[in-house]
């Protein structure tokens, strides 16, 4: 059996669900505007450039989740899916997983993005396992705190191979598609990396190295 792994965040979906979340924070007012939206693009960028401190970074977007009841944030998190998720899902994404499971593949997406914003976007793409960074929660409510191993460049290695010693079968191949240079350390790991409307850096090393590039996009990069 083989193993078929997708990043999320401009690889199934045509933008990153992670800024998108802060963006639908900031419209409706659930934030400060300014500073968040501030806040929200600066370490968007510091994602971009390799250098997010993802710790800090997930204190700052969970902060959120703890200032509100659960029922709340499910009910925006419907709004956010519909508005923000819905319009950037990509057909030819949808086509590569179908391919995949047709062919008995088993599927995992593994995500810097916190389990709350993902879970529901995994499940739109019919695809069960989700690997995530994760939200704490004491009796049921979140803490606005991270908890275990943040699922982000060699954190998505440990996380994997975690989730890999659970498993009861063995996977002859593992294939691996990303946009991002973030993800080099597990590219590196897996049998088949595949680059996906690749980032500058991450477009220079793939070709390099002779790596498979795609668009899952209507424009081929």
């Amino acid at each position: 059996m083989n193993l078929a792994i997708f990043d999320l965040d401009n690889t199934l979906i045509n933008g990153d669900s992670d800024h998108a979340w802060g963006e639908f924070l900031v419209e409706n007012n659930i934030v400060d505007q300014e500073e968040y939206a501030f806040n929200n693009d600066k370490f968007y960028h510091d994602y971009t450039l390799g250098a997010l401190d993802i710790n800090a970074y997930l204190n700052f977007c969970l902060k959120v989740l703890a200032e509100h009841t659960l029922e709340q944030l499910l009910s925006w998190r419907e709004q956010f899916i519909e508005k923000k998720i819905r319009p950037i899902l990509l057909p030819k994404a949808k086509a590569l997983i179908e391919k995949h499971r047709s062919d008995g593949d088993t599927l995992l997406i593994i995500t810097a993005t916190n389990r709350f914003v993902t879970e529901p976007i995994a499940k739109m793409h019919g695809i069960n396992n989700l690997l995530a960074s994760e939200a704490e929660k004491q009796n049921g409510c979140y803490t606005g705190k991270p908890t275990g191993i943040p699922c982000y460049q060699e954190g998505k290695i440990t996380r994997l191979n975690q989730w890999l010693e659970q498993q009861e079968q063995h996977f002859d191949q593992q294939t691996f598609y990303s946009d991002s240079h973030n993800d080099l350390p597990l590219l590196k790991q897996v049998d088949t990396p595949v680059a996906v409307d690749p980032d500058p850096q991450l477009f220079e090393y793939a070709t390099t190295k002779g790596w498979s590039v795609c668009s899952l996009r209507d424009a081929a990069k």
